[in-house]
């Protein structure tokens, strides 16, 4: 990456903590007045709240009538168990710390020291919020139970000839079928913890290390994306909202903040790439491209991620990257396909299999809006009111789009439609149908490009909405035992 020189902090420019009556250009509207919009902040944050109150008491109604939502703790898939455990002292610590220190550390380190506190500072928090369950518990058996990519190691012994049978095992009722988590997702899922067991990394406690330590550098491709797409001051008070992000209950320990990380990956390599931010862009393209290949045969969702790809490429106001990228994209497609796995035909049978278990007694009516319940929870409310803003910006960030605007509120209007494009791959995903409950879990790598909007709310408020994110998190984590 090219070395930038780092700017001054918002005390030293006169905004953020050091002068709060002081307008800040980055976020504050000139049309709306500041209070008015920090009240519709705060009203979307209750929204938020009622949204998740009104998914309780419904789900609980009517799980407790006929318990077609498969789920003992609706909204989410969890079960009543107050509880305590090792981890949280360090939970505790680390949530005070990054609410007392975060923000301004964030404005100060130098570029490449903030980004290493953000992954340092992410794995701590996901492993500790694992270990509130426990090491055994909350980290080794994760990824060992019954539904989980752990449990058929031994079936991949000839790899060529798994991926050649791997489709005739999908639906409930054939010989050998699936665990679940296996059939729900491409063979590039269990193979990856073939391949760890194969180097010697073998059973749960490696499988859970990998997830937490590759999962958490999701947050650097997210810093670097919006620091290429809208600058390094909106980047830097992302960061301890990326930190902290609720979605650790979830990421720690699950297969999802992996797929999360390769995701936010292929869009900050290709960020890099059309922004031209490194030495050999189009090789920064074929990588993105393999990462995005690789996505899709970790997750069938995630072929959504191209909402937030393709905005990359708006907001770069390029195409350069799109030849480089595709062919990158279709190295790994086609060396699936060639060693015998068709991924529309596994596709296909997984909505029948999904059909024939939960999915099919899951009601639509219901979960449909529910999904976006658990989103509050796993993004947290400085994410809603974020999106708030977001949407707040989106008519303006169009025209500048489309005018070639360099206002000052550039930079707000830019990461505002980042977040919007990843919006719409979240409610494409929930509108689809196949995403009925769990989507605390499965959701992670559109919630992720969510959690940036926090950088749209005013620096000075940042420790408040801090506190209103991880509060919940820090409450479901030793309040329920959260499903997988």
């Amino acid at each position: 990456m090219k070395t930038e020189h780092t700017p001054r902090t918002e005390a030293a420019e006169g905004t953020g903590p050091g002068r709060p009556d002081t307008p800040d250009p980055l976020t504050d509207p000139e049309g709306p007045d500041r209070g008015r919009a920090r009240r519709l902040d705060l009203i979307a944050a209750a929204a938020g709240i009622l949204l998740v109150t009104a998914a309780i008491l419904i789900g609980h109604a009517i799980q407790n009538r006929n318990g077609t939502l498969r789920a003992q703790w609706p909204p989410l898939l969890a079960s009543w168990d107050p509880h305590l455990g090792p981890g949280t002292p360090a939970a505790l610590a680390m949530a005070v710390l990054v609410v007392a220190y975060g923000p301004p550390l964030a404005a100060r380190l130098p570029w490449r020291g903030l980004l290493a506190a953000a992954w340092a500072g992410s794995t701590a928090w996901v492993f500790s919020m694992a270990l509130i369950d426990g090491w055994h518990r909350g980290v080794e058996r994760r990824l060992t139970t019954k539904h989980e990519y752990l449990r058929v190691i031994d079936r991949f012994d000839d790899i060529p000839a798994t991926l050649r049978d791997f489709t005739n095992h999908i639906v409930i009722g054939e010989p050998g079928n699936w665990p679940a988590h296996v059939a729900g997702h491409p063979p590039g899922a269990t193979l990856t913890f073939v391949w760890l067991d194969r180097i010697g990394l073998g059973g749960g406690a490696w499988a859970a290390v990998w997830c937490v330590v590759v999962g958490s550098s999701a947050v650097l491709a997210a810093l670097i994306t919006v620091r290429v797409l809208a600058g390094e001051r909106l980047a830097r008070r992302a960061a301890p909202f990326l930190i902290l992000a609720p979605a650790a209950v979830w990421a720690g320990v699950s297969a999802d903040g992996y797929f999360a990380a390769v995701a936010a990956w292929s869009v900050a390599l290709l960020a890099l790439a059309a922004t031209r931010r490194v030495r050999f862009p189009a090789a920064a393209a074929v990588a993105g491209g393999l990462l995005f290949g690789w996505t899709c045969y970790l997750s069938y969702g995630l072929g959504l991620m191209a909402a937030v790809l393709l905005m990359v490429l708006v907001l770069a106001r390029t195409a350069r990257p799109v030849v480089p990228f595709l062919l990158g994209a279709l190295v790994v497609p086609a060396a699936f396909t060639l060693a015998g796995f068709n991924w529309w035909t596994a596709y296909h049978l997984l909505v029948e299999r999904y059909y024939q278990g939960a999915g099919g007694i899951r009601p639509y009516a219901y979960w449909v809006w529910a999904n976006l319940a658990c989103a509050v929870l796993a993004s947290g409310l400085a994410a809603v009111a974020g999106v708030r803003r977001s949407a707040s910006y989106a008519p303006g960030a169009v025209r500048a789009l489309r005018t070639g605007d360099t206002a000052t509120r550039a930079p707000a209007q830019r990461l505002a439609l980042l977040v919007l494009a990843a919006l719409v791959a979240l409610l494409a995903a929930d509108l689809s149908g196949m995403s009925k409950a769990e989507t605390e879990r499965i959701w992670q790598p559109f919630l992720l490009w969510l959690l940036p909007a926090a950088a749209l709310l005013p620096a000075r408020t940042a420790r408040y909405w801090l506190v209103a994110s991880v509060v919940p998190a820090l409450l479901i984590n030793h309040l329920l035992w959260t499903g997988w």
